[in-house]
């Protein structure tokens, strides 16, 4: 028979054993190129992003032209600077991106991504907080394929009864 002393003493063997387990986790170093770039692929919808991140002064350039004149609206623009603003380092880095597939909307958001995970790799203490946010999860939802005997993926012709 098992004495309740001897029941504590594993279970106080077991907690410290695990404790010793999640100390040991060496934090995560940060993936920094020798030009102090740090790179990182986004994807929203069908639109993919390569993105490569810098300290600067927080100029954004996306296929070789300004933000501003990629993505002309104001929200598109707001959507790229939400990781920065979750991070609290709004105009201390210099972004330069290539985006290809999707539309507008598609694209603003496979940036965002792309800056998100390029941010967690230059500086690992930034990933609980983008990870809050949401920014590092991959929007994985698509438009859906139209199906055959359907005017679209899932609406059915009109239906006629004479």
């Amino acid at each position: 028979m098992i004495d309740v002393a001897s029941l504590k003493d594993i279970k106080t063997a077991k907690n410290k054993a695990e404790n010793t387990e999640t100390e040991t986790a060496a934090p995560r170093e940060p993936k920094i190129d020798n030009l102090g770039r740090s790179y990182a692929t986004g994807k929203r919808k069908n639109a993919s992003a390569r993105v490569w991140i810098k300290k600067g002064k927080g100029k954004i350039t996306v296929n070789g032209r300004p933000v501003e004149t990629f993505f002309a609206r104001p929200v598109l623009r707001m959507v790229i600077n939400q990781p920065f603003e979750a991070t609290k380092t709004s105009g201390e880095f210099d972004v330069i991106c290539t985006v290809k597939g999707g539309g507008l909307s598609g694209q603003a958001g496979a940036v965002r991504h792309g800056i998100s995970k390029a941010l967690d790799l230059y500086n690992p203490d930034n990933h609980t907080v983008l990870r809050r946010e949401g920014f590092l999860t991959r929007d994985s939802r698509v438009v859906e394929r139209k199906k055959y005997g359907k005017r679209k993926a899932r609406r059915s012709f009109q239906f006629s009864k004479r």
